[in-house]
């Protein structure tokens, strides 16, 4: 395979981690802002302040967009060593792909932690914590995939 084929596929996969992860991400967020709307929906209904809490609980997955970006800076540092495309590429794939599932199912449990908080107005800070706990899966495989990388010698490129 010839050198710019291989580059293309080391990049390929370095954005992989970021799209996966931003996906997961996305979708984590949209899930939990809808059930934060419908928990603001029902305190206004009820005459209830509407705890601004809710707002904190939607942001919660974008997060796993970093670690994404922090592993697709390091996939791409990778570059002056092309030869080991393949390990970055399914690296990326494979890293981006469990982050932003991460975050997708963080955004499903942020819900179920809207819908609570939003009627009881209660356990805002049990919530944060259960879904620290989420979090913690996409930081270890962000530095799971770091320490395998570090083991991926880089040489030079010859000129």
């Amino acid at each position: 395979m010839m050198e710019s084929t291989q580059l293309t596929l080391l990049y390929a996969g370095a954005f992989c981690s970021i799209f996966f992860a931003s996906l997961g991400s996305s979708y984590g967020c949209y899930v939990a802002a809808a059930s934060a709307i419908g928990a603001w929906k029902k305190c206004y209904v009820q005459g209830k302040m509407a705890p601004f809490q809710l707002a904190i609980l939607t942001g919660v997955p974008m997060s796993q967009t970093i670690y994404g970006f922090i592993l697709m800076l390091i996939l791409a540092g990778k570059a002056t060593s092309p030869e080991c495309w393949l390990a970055c590429l399914l690296i990326g794939v494979l890293g981006g792909f469990a982050i932003g599932l991460s975050a997708a199912l963080q955004g499903r449990a942020a819900a179920s932690a809207c819908d609570a908080l939003g009627d009881t107005g209660q356990g805002f800070v049990n919530y944060l914590i259960v879904l620290g706990v989420i979090e913690t899966i996409a930081i270890f495989i962000m530095v799971f995939a770091i320490m395998l990388l570090a083991q991926i010698n880089v040489a030079p490129v010859a000129a």
